[in-house]
């Protein structure tokens, strides 16, 4: 009997003390509650105790969480539509705090959509497009074919212009044991119907820089066959020319040639050059009429052909 009772109270102490030890590990904190009321908080990795059956450990993340935000449609300065979807990075740093106020990781999620999308809508709302999307590096065109006309007082930059919901955001979290760390734009985007009016100006403008482009080519392919047909006539020039040139002496020593000829025997040449004229003017059933003065009768005067 008295083993059975030792034994009985061995099991309770066993009981007890496991009941009432217990371990936070890295990466997280812990809170006390008694009855549902927390009493401490842990925030330590370790060993620690509690009351037994009277007491309950509530566990949260120490490391850094994310918050992911429904994307919204906001009107910027210049009343533009745009989708805005924003991410942002928090952790616990008061977990005694946070249990009192939210409770839960998903009701510190709810209320960062409260805080975080009201700053974002704000800022969005008295910024313009372009100091949004543009980075601290750029540097606008010379010509200002890029620049809108817009209101130049109050403008910042997308850095200055996150820093600032970062602060705001951040103003409003420590109450809740939250400590905000960073918030981020993951993407800007027009919506539907001005998305298409975008598509469109940009594939006017395409189209007109094309149409540029190929204007200039065709200017610049008539130059070339201007060239062309200029160098082709200088061409055609120098060699007629050249031909006339070649021409012309040869014509000039042939009759450098014929003269030579003449002066040798004049009554021979003016033969050779008689019977050239007669084979050129009679041939098949030609028939000529020469007077009896003429040179040529003078040498077929007694031939064959003279006589009936």
């Amino acid at each position: 009997m008295k083993k059975i009772i030792a034994a009985v109270i061995f099991v309770f102490i066993l009981v007890a003390f496991a009941g009432s030890v217990f371990v936070v590990h890295e990466g997280e904190q812990a809170i006390v509650t008694r009855f549902g009321k927390p009493v401490g908080d842990v925030r330590y990795a370790g060993l620690n105790f509690k009351i037994p059956l009277i007491e309950d450990v509530s566990r949260f993340d120490k490391r850094i969480l994310k918050w992911d935000g429904d994307p919204n449609q906001i009107t910027t300065r210049e009343k533009k539509f745009i989708w805005v979807d924003a991410t942002a990075r928090w952790r616990i740093v008061k977990p005694l705090v946070f249990f009192r106020t939210v409770a839960t990781v998903r009701g510190a999620q709810s209320r960062l959509d409260d805080i975080i999308d009201s700053v974002i809508r704000d800022a969005i709302s008295g910024n313009y497009l372009v100091d949004l999307v543009r980075g601290p590096t750029y540097v606008a065109p010379a010509d200002g074919s890029a620049e809108e006309i817009l209101d130049p007082t109050n403008r910042r930059t997308r850095e200055q212009i996150l820093d600032d919901i970062l602060q705001k955001a951040r103003a409003s979290t420590p109450e809740y044991g939250i400590e905000l760390i960073d918030v981020q734009i993951k993407r800007l985007n027009y919506i539907e119907s001005v998305l298409e009016k975008v598509y469109e100006r940009m594939n006017s403008e395409r189209n007109k820089v094309a149409a540029e482009y190929r204007s200039e080519g065709e200017g610049s392919k008539a130059e070339i066959i201007g060239e062309k047909e200029k160098e082709l006539k200088r061409i055609n020039s120098e060699a007629f020319k050249t031909s006339l040139e070649i021409k012309g002496k040869a014509d000039a020593e042939a009759a450098q040639i014929y003269a030579n000829a003449y002066n040798r025997d004049p009554e021979f040449y003016a033969f050779c050059r008689s019977l050239e004229t007669l084979e050129k003017a009679v041939g098949g059933n030609s028939k000529i009429v020469l007077s009896t003065e003429s040179e040529l009768f003078k040498y077929l005067k007694g031939s064959q052909f003279s006589k009936p």
